[in-house]
């Protein structure tokens, strides 16, 4: 992700939240230098495509990771409304993994709305495990604020003797 992606982002962002992050969110990220990844792909033919990119190609997804000592909190994941239950978020799940463990994160956190019991789901099923809840964590509305589920994964190499039994 560039700040030339920011439009189409955050296009897709609105779409895809009721209380999305703003341009800035993503320019302070970027400025930071968290990890910031686009996933994307090829328009099927006959296939109206929003946002458009530049050079056709369709913005599927994307997320935004901020590194810490031994560890990568994931800020932002996000597929697009028209490509989601697909089996995108696990790919972008497996890039900011496999890009955690090479950079030698031994833990992936994130937070999670309470009732988003869908990307819950996904997390779960992905292998990480509720550790907390921060209480009145996310905007709900006018005056309101609404609970995140902490989640972790751990990011340790499987050992040998693990992978034999």
């Amino acid at each position: 992700m560039t700040e030339h992606d920011l439009d189409t982002v955050r296009a897709v962002e609105v779409a895809a939240y009721a209380h999305p992050w703003s341009l800035k969110h993503f320019a302070d990220s970027l400025a930071s230098g968290y990890a910031a990844i686009l996933l994307l792909g090829e328009s099927l033919p006959g296939e109206v495509v929003h946002p458009v990119r530049a050079d056709g190609r369709v913005l599927l997804g994307y997320l935004v990771a901020m590194p810490g000592v031994d560890e990568m909190h994931l800020l932002n994941i996000t597929v697009a409304p028209t490509h989601q239950r697909q089996g995108w978020a696990r790919c972008l799940l497996d890039a900011l993994v496999l890009w955690s463990r090479a950079g030698g994160a031994q833990c992936l956190w994130l937070e999670v709305r309470l009732s988003n019991t869908v990307a819950r789901r996904v997390y779960e099923r992905y292998g990480f495990t509720q550790v907390g809840l921060r209480r009145g964590y996310y905007p709900a509305g006018q005056f309101q604020r609404e609970d995140a589920v902490v989640m972790s994964l751990p990011l340790v190499p499987v050992s040998d003797k693990e992978v034999a039994a």
